[in-house]
Parts: C-alpha cells; structure tokens; sequence
C-alpha cells in the first residue's frame, strides 16, 4: 500500500471514529518529514484517544508500520507516525491553540470526501 491510499484509508477508519474536520494535507515537494499530514480533532480525551487507537489498528491491518505513538496518556494532542503518513489528532481547544494548518499552509489540501 502507498503512501496516498494509506492516507485515504486512515481518513475513512477516523470518519468512523466521528472524528471532526478532518484536513489532509499533501507535503510532497514541502518538507521532507512525510507525504501527508492528517490533522482532525475530538471533542473529549476519549474520543482523542479511540481516533488514535483506531489509527493505529487500521494502520496495522493495513500492512502498514507504526514508528511511534505520542501523547495518548494525556489526549490533547496525539501524533501516529506512519512514516509517510502523520496523523494528528487533537483535542479541540488544542487544535484551535496549535493551529498546524497555518504553519503548513504551504501545503495542498487534499479532497478526500
């Protein structure tokens, strides 16, 4: 499986989850750390923490490797490195806070719906 339809698999397992305003965006040709960023948000530290965990088990089914897991103990900000594929998920407040959509808004956004 490649790096895209990892991505596309991964936005359908967190639209499962009910995860919100989910942004994919495409860092081909923008930086080096992955292919796609998938930044999406919950509205409570379970929620933050089932997205996550369905990440990682959908990854997995998937074939694919997950390099690392961090801040599922505190679940305001959760980042599923796949390599290729980055996944954030944040707690709302947080998100807002952080805004990483802006710090990469040299990136397209990509339709996955």
């Amino acid at each position: 499986m490649n790096a895209e339809q990892l991505m596309r698999t991964l936005v359908k397992a967190i639209e499962g989850k009910k995860g919100h305003d989910i942004r994919t965006l495409d860092l081909q040709g923008v930086s080096l750390i992955a292919d796609y960023f998938i930044v999406c948000h919950g509205n409570s530290d379970t929620q933050v923490q089932s997205i996550a965990t369905e990440v990682k088990k959908t990854a997995e089914a998937a074939g694919g490797v997950v390099k690392g897991i961090e801040g599922m103990d505190k679940a305001r900000w959760v980042l599923v490195d796949l390599g290729d594929v980055v996944v954030h998920v944040f707690h709302r407040e947080d998100r807002e806070y952080y805004n990483i959509e802006r710090l990469w808004s040299d990136a397209k956004v990509v339709e996955t719906g």
